[in-house]
């Protein structure tokens, strides 16, 4: 079907669409239909971008109007005959230069990844995450933020990762400490954005309100403790969520020793 540019493969996603689709779905179906070959390593911010870009620059000329936090539908367009809607009630417009809510001070995540994943052998030890299938693995070693320990689900400790020491490093040296036969799985909240080559935004910076403080503190704990009386995450966060890779070289060298034990029995 060819490599679509980000602004038609959405186009072609949201015609006929009845309601209105968040941002990340919208990446999710792109891939899923085959309009983008490469999504590279942020689709969901890219479609995000492509879609702010339409609207800001374009004004009513834009194809797209933004109707929630992330959604997005075509523009109604006056005397247009219009799907049969499934819903009873009708999205608000948003302006144009709406702006996304603040993510807070977290801007990605990853939760319950599998120790077993990471070779921690290695000095620098690979921590792949991609924010959804297709996308490009991305390198999270260095992210500067918190994370937990867990003992299948339950949390056994707290850290932290600084910019003298990531994630990667603090987590490695855990399987050298006191708390090395204590864990199996691990979660991660970084403050560092990851930009679209998938690299790290080590200049991500902003000021801290009392706001931004107490909002991050409160999705911090909803996220790690999942309590079954919050029906919805903290409010504001709209950090991305990373799913794990495992280290493609760490399967290769568990074959190799395998093969070298059933070598060992044949003689």
């Amino acid at each position: 079907m060819g490599d679509m540019q980000w602004k038609e493969a959405i186009l072609q996603v949201l015609t006929g669409q009845v309601d209105p689709v968040h941002y990340t779905e919208i990446a999710e179906m792109i891939f899923q239909q085959g309009l983008k070959k490469k999504i590279g390593a942020t689709p969901p911010a890219s479609v995000a971008a492509a879609l702010s870009t339409s609207i800001k620059e374009d004004g009513d000329k834009s194809p797209f109007e933004r109707v929630g936090n992330g959604r997005y539908r075509l523009r109604q367009v006056a005397g247009a005959t219009q799907p049969a809607k499934t819903t009873t009630t009708t999205p608000t417009t948003l302006p144009a230069d709406a702006d996304e809510p603040d993510a807070g001070l977290i801007n990605a995540f990853g939760m319950y990844w599998r120790r077993e994943f990471v070779d921690w052998t290695l000095t620098n030890p690979k921590l792949l995450g991609q924010q959804q299938v297709g996308s490009t693995p991305v390198e999270i070693a260095n992210q500067q933020g918190v994370y937990l320990l867990h003992d299948r689900r339950e949390v056994v400790y707290v850290g932290r990762s600084k910019a003298q020491k990531g994630i990667g490093e603090r987590l490695r040296a855990h399987t050298k400490d006191r708390h090395n036969g204590r864990w199996d799985r691990f979660s991660w909240f970084g403050v560092l954005t990851v930009k679209e080559d998938g690299t790290l935004d080590t200049n991500t910076g902003k000021t801290m309100g009392l706001d931004i403080l107490i909002d991050t503190m409160e999705a911090l704990l909803i996220e790690a403790m999942e309590p079954p009386q919050n029906r919805k995450r903290g409010d504001g966060f709209s950090a991305i969520e990373f799913i794990q890779v495992a280290d493609p070289k760490l399967e290769k060298k568990r074959k190799k020793a395998l093969l070298a034990e059933l070598g060992k029995g044949l003689d």
